[in-house]
């Protein structure tokens, strides 16, 4: 029997849009930048919270001097890649063919350089500043050894998991450099059915009872969520319930007027009330001709985003097949014909958000 460190069952909080009813309001725009929204929303989107957006990054060098002070709310992409990350290793090794995107990915500062999907949430309120992840990937040391020290990002507040494939929690294990060396302990926030997963493929975080005396594993607290909205932080979150494959279920999140969708399929009939009136969208497009069983493909993510109509979207989750200058190039003149502010996010890519 496996006994969590510290368990227990996240209370739901009261979220009006969740109502069955689907309200419209109409968008008050203000442009003060590159990116900069503001929206009016009813009585019924009260605890949604208005968003400025603004993009920015590293230099091309990862070595540039950055700043570590935050002085707002921001989002950061951790990882945009798929499982496998880019480059890979059997495209730079192939000597028969050339991999046109993965070649461009050995190259310093490139944007087709992509590891696990991931996303941190830093969020600062009138209690202190705080950072929530989402997803820690089997890639997640890279990832955080590249952006970390660059963002001057020190503590991990919480983990939020969107499902239990490797390159949402292969890198758990990992977070042992926090809790020996920076803080005492991280809680972990997963539906009931990943946390059944985590209980083998982790079983040692979960159960620390079997661990030799003196190993340094990660201090986890696991918080089972329901498809209900719950706070970390003083944040709230609303789970954005979708098909990841047949049969299987993932989460998105909404926070504010942000909707993250990383790993989708599917979206059920009932989840779309939840992404009404989305300021951001941040969704997954592995590949640029097609979908496959457990990914969208550039086709669909495209229709949903017409769909759902936010007022600006930022794909994640793309494979070599997707160069990013080169999409970007056609998404951008859906701007002129559309009205569809889309592009392809990077590792890296900072978003100052007011939350």
């Amino acid at each position: 029997m496996f006994v969590p460190l510290a368990f227990g069952i996240v209370r739901p909080l009261y979220a009006p849009w969740l109502r069955g009813t689907r309200s419209m309001n109409l968008f008050s725009l203000s442009m003060k930048g590159p990116f900069s929204v503001s929206v009016n929303v009813s009585s019924r989107f009260s605890p949604i919270v208005q968003a400025s957006l603004h993009s920015s990054s590293l230099p091309d060098s990862d070595r540039a001097q950055v700043s570590p002070s935050v002085e707002q709310s921001e989002i950061i992409f951790i990882g945009t890649g798929t499982s496998e990350g880019i480059p890979r290793v059997s495209c730079l090794t192939n000597p028969i063919k050339t991999c046109p995107v993965c070649s461009k990915a050995t190259e310093p500062g490139s944007k087709n350089r992509r590891l696990n999907t991931s996303l941190l949430v830093r969020y600062l309120n009138p209690s202190g500043k705080w950072n929530i992840l989402i997803d820690a990937g089997k890639f997640f040391y890279h990832s955080a050894l590249r952006w970390f020290p660059a963002y001057g990002i020190r503590t991990i507040d919480a983990v939020i998991i969107t499902h239990s494939h490797a390159d949402a929690i292969g890198g758990m294990d990992d977070l042992r450099d926090w809790t020996n060396n920076v803080q005492p302990s991280i809680p972990i926030y997963t539906a009931k059915r990943d946390f059944e997963v985590m209980k083998k493929t982790h079983y040692y975080l979960v159960d620390k009872s079997g661990v030799t005396p003196g190993a340094a594993v990660s201090t986890l607290q696991f918080n089972i969520i329901q498809e209900e909205p719950f706070a970390v932080c003083d944040l709230e979150f609303t789970p954005l319930p979708v098909w990841h494959g047949r049969g299987y279920r993932s989460l998105g999140f909404r926070f504010g007027n942000i909707c993250y969708i990383s790993d989708v399929s599917d979206i059920p009939d009932e989840t779309y009330p939840l992404l009404s009136n989305c300021e951001l969208l941040i969704m997954d497009a592995l590949r640029p001709d097609r979908s496959s069983s457990t990914h969208f493909g550039l086709p669909r993510a495209l229709d949903e985003v017409r769909k759902i109509r936010p007022k600006r979207t930022l794909f994640t989750g793309m494979m070599h097949l997707m160069d990013h200058d080169k999409i970007n190039e056609d998404l951008v003149k859906l701007k002129e014909t559309e009205g569809l502010d889309i592009q392809l996010s990077y590792d890296g890519l900072r978003v100052p958000v007011t939350l």
